[in-house]
């Protein structure tokens, strides 16, 4: 689909959560954001391996939960 910038913001409501991932080889970073850019949560710093993306899950569960 191609949409124009308004569109696209018009896209973000009260309920859309951003995540922001830094992906690197070994160490990621990620960061949440609610609709109006403020930041959502604490930063994650977690590995690339199983229990590191676990880690990711779990947190972007968390953070769902506390918006409702």
């Amino acid at each position: 689909m191609k949409y124009t910038q308004n569109k696209k913001i018009l896209q973000v409501t009260e309920e859309t959560l951003i995540i922001g991932v830094d992906i690197a080889s070994e160490i990621h970073y990620a960061r949440a954001f609610d609709y109006r850019g403020l930041e959502v949560g604490r930063l994650l710093k977690f590995s690339n391996d199983t229990e590191g993306f676990g880690q990711f899950t779990t947190w972007v569960g968390a953070i769902k939960e506390k918006k409702h």
